[in-house]
């Protein structure tokens, strides 16, 4: 017989204004245990350094992850100007240094240069596998390695201030994938004065953002109490930039059986990815076709 799931079938989403210092993966689990949850994962992670949103999804509302994952997201980040470090960031050693200093009209001419379809190659000190090692376990251990440039949609990258000399501050809205050290990086050098990240923050990640996140010391004050399930989330908002189709009653069992049904078009079009409600509820997520969805999530009440 198979075991029952332990924790409670509760299902949305939970909007954390992470702070510096703590993994993303800390943050789900902590999460996680303190809706006492069957099932907990994140959309999009933050270096330990980094604050902001992290998007932690709860139960059904794990199924919808990519969709936020996909979204666009904002950074407001400040760049270090004249040194370069292992990390890309002040976690790391520094590697070279250089007394120039651009202007700030030279800083936001380069930036031009970073918007649109960008080539990105992500820091030796990431999450991306090589030959199905972590980068960052291959350069903890000094192997050298390269790392493959891949593309990275920029929506927008704007100067928002030069407290110094020394420091610029920014602001970018990017698609999924985005290494903001990397854009430091790759800025100093265009710039020929190096530079890194000291501050990063996720203002925010789709439908969610920060000022509207539940801080650390709220989820344990608030562990394990009625009270701290105000701060849980529809799991519908997840959806909220996909077009919505509505369906009737007769198609809500097959679609969550994983089968095409008749739902309601509204303004979607043939081959659209969209997601069918009924009485405001997910339903499923999947591909408008022909007057039926044809579900590739399905969402269970």
């Amino acid at each position: 017989m198979a075991r029952g799931r332990k924790g409670r079938a509760v299902s949305g989403w939970v909007v954390v204004d992470k702070p510096a210092g703590i993994t993303s993966t800390a943050v789900v689990n902590k999460v996680k245990w303190a809706f006492e949850a069957q099932k907990a994962g994140h959309a999009g992670t933050l270096d330990p350094a980094a604050t902001g949103v992290l998007a932690v999804a709860l139960g059904e509302a794990t199924k919808t992850v990519p969709y936020v994952t996909d979204a666009l997201k904002a950074y407001a980040f400040t760049v270090r100007l004249g040194q370069s470090t292992t990390t890309d960031d002040a976690e790391g050693e520094v590697l070279s240094e250089s007394a120039l200093r651009p202007t700030d009209a030279e800083i936001k001419e380069a930036l031009h240069g970073f918007v649109g379809e960008v080539m990105q190659v992500p820091p030796a000190f990431s999450a991306v596998k090589i030959d199905g090692a972590r980068a960052y376990d291959l350069a903890r251990e000094g192997e050298v390695f390269e790392i493959a440039a891949r593309p990275l949609w920029v929506e927008e990258l704007v100067m928002t201030g030069r407290p110094d000399a020394d420091h610029v501050t920014l602001e970018m809205t990017c698609g999924k994938g985005g290494y903001v050290r990397s854009i430091a990086r790759d800025l100093g050098a265009k710039l020929g004065c190096l530079g890194h990240v000291v501050r990063l923050r996720r203002v925010w990640s789709g439908p969610f953002k920060a000022e509207h996140g539940i801080d650390m010391a709220t989820v344990d004050r608030l562990a394990r109490t009625p009270d701290l399930d105000a701060w849980l989330r529809p799991l519908e908002e997840g959806l909220a930039d996909l077009p919505e189709v509505r369906c009737p009653e007769a198609s809500v069992i097959k679609l969550r059986n994983g089968n095409p049904a008749m739902v309601y078009p509204g303004d979607v079009e043939f081959g659209d990815t969209c997601w069918a409600s009924f009485d405001g509820h997910a339903v499923a997520v999947g591909q408008y076709r022909s007057g039926d969805l044809h579900p590739a999530r399905v969402i269970l009440p």
